[in-house]
């Protein structure tokens, strides 16, 4: 079977018996080309198959037109439309967007951070692994004048552009709401405080129970990657003695979807016995029975504004990158899974009455 090669531009430039030079104008829509050649042309080398070589033009200009996009997992519902948006926001602008996940692997973000600068991107977008707390292997790109933006999971003292949700006051809301639908034991499923999201939920979550008098307990917290089968183990040592909590806080839907089947096979009801709130408002939460009350992170507005910020730094070449944060609100989506029962309802009237 013989190789199939390439056909460049001087293999349509044999064919229509024109000079290389007049080829390559043509290809690119150089104004003093006709437009009678640069059709004939451009028909030429979609016969023979010609496809622009975009690596070789990028080093010609200084140019690549690609932003490289490492997030941690591509099949998480958040950051995979964040991507989508960050992508096609970028396609607008003529950039093609080369998206990688690091698998919540700081070895793997480090290897992709060396890699996509090796590959000459323009510009880089980062939402960092959950152990990431040193960012220096960033450094080449802040080195090199390459624009840096971080979004979602992100750095505290790093000098780089960064957008990132209201993990505090979302904290704060869901633990504040439980509480007002009559939760006074309120456990908290939260990630790693190696992570900025999960430090911020978790200082909202006390302060909320400080503000309404209800004791800490160190036994009521949680700190795991937020997965369905460490939600799992998380359940069985929450209901392996009693008293039960009466309101769970999990730090992502997937954990709080778990816990609900958790309690379908304690033949505990939600929310009359228990209720549950989860985080990202995952299309997942509003379709399960009873759908679950979550908190709405805005991913196509972060998006919007990820690549938006990405361009003002594009447009400003070799200005040193400062911190900066711009951050997106959230809102609590109230669903089945925390409402208020007759019974914390008539709890609610005595306290009003009092």
């Amino acid at each position: 079977m013989s190789k199939r090669t390439e056909k460049t531009i001087v293999d349509i430039a044999e064919e229509l018996k024109l000079s290389i030079s007049t080829v390559s104008r043509a290809l690119n829509d150089h104004p003093n080309i006709s437009a009678r050649t640069k059709e004939k042309v451009k028909k030429m080398a979609n016969k023979l198959g010609y496809r622009p070589n975009a690596m070789a033009a990028g080093l010609r200009n200084n140019r690549s037109r690609t932003i490289g996009l490492v997030v941690p997992r591509i099949s998480m519902f958040f950051p995979a439309t964040i991507s989508t948006v960050i992508q096609n926001k970028l396609h607008e602008h003529g950039y093609h967007v080369l998206i990688c996940q690091s698998n919540d692997s700081l070895e793997q973000e480090i290897a992709l951070a060396e890699t996509l600068y090796s590959t000459r991107i323009e510009a880089l977008v980062v939402s960092s692994t959950l152990y990431t707390t040193d960012f220096s292997h960033f450094d080449i790109f802040k080195d090199n004048n390459i624009p840096l933006v971080f979004f979602d999971r992100v750095p505290k003292d790093y000098q780089v552009k960064v957008v990132k949700g209201d993990d505090y006051l979302g904290g704060y809301t869901v633990t504040e709401h439980l509480i007002e639908k009559g939760c006074t034991d309120i456990v908290h499923i939260s990630g790693p405080l190696t992570c900025n999201l999960y430090i911020d939920r978790v200082a909202g979550y006390k302060n909320a129970l400080r503000k309404h008098k209800i004791p800490f307990k160190k036994s009521r917290i949680f700190y795991q990657e937020l997965t369905r089968e460490n939600a799992w183990q998380a359940c069985e040592k929450i209901f392996a003695q009693k008293p039960w909590p009466d309101g769970i806080f999990a730090a992502n839907d997937t954990t709080a979807i778990t816990i609900l089947e958790y309690c379908r096979k304690l033949n505990l009801r939600v929310p009359e016995d228990i209720k549950i709130v989860g985080y990202s408002n995952d299309p997942r939460a509003e379709i399960i029975t009873p759908s679950i009350t979550s908190v709405d992170q805005f991913p196509l507005l972060m998006g919007e504004r990820v690549a938006a910020a990405l361009l003002e730094l594009m447009q400003q070449p070799g200005v040193p990158q400062k911190y900066s944060e711009e951050i997106v609100p959230i809102q609590l989506i109230e669903r089945a899974s925390s409402a208020a029962t007759v019974s914390t309802r008539k709890t609610s009237v005595k306290k009003k009455i009092k």
